[in-house]
């Protein structure tokens, strides 16, 4: 089991339901998996470096958690055919 850390970046348009569902969906990945998730900070909407999708704004959240090598590829591919998801990145600690 590896210790990874994820920020993803979610539209600030999307209502506070449609955002903790995404929240969910994602803790939700790594705990079928086997992994455990030790914490999500919420950041909430800051204003983006630049425009992304000419949007200047993004909810931004912050999830560490530990699973095996595998969980980070699949939570990337779910991120990719999400609608709402505008940036992530995992990190490997």
């Amino acid at each position: 089991m590896n210790k990874y850390e994820i920020l993803y970046i979610l539209d600030a348009k999307l209502d506070d339901a449609e955002k903790e569902t995404l929240i969910e969906r994602f803790k939700g990945i790594v705990e079928t998996a086997g992994g455990s998730v030790e914490g999500v900070d919420k950041w909430g909407v800051k204003k983006l470096a630049y425009e992304i999708n000419f949007k200047s704004e993004g909810y931004y959240v912050l999830m560490n958690f530990t699973a095996e090598a595998n969980v980070p590829a699949e939570i990337e591919r779910q991120m990719r055919i999400t609608d709402g998801v505008m940036r992530f990145i995992v990190v490997r600690k």
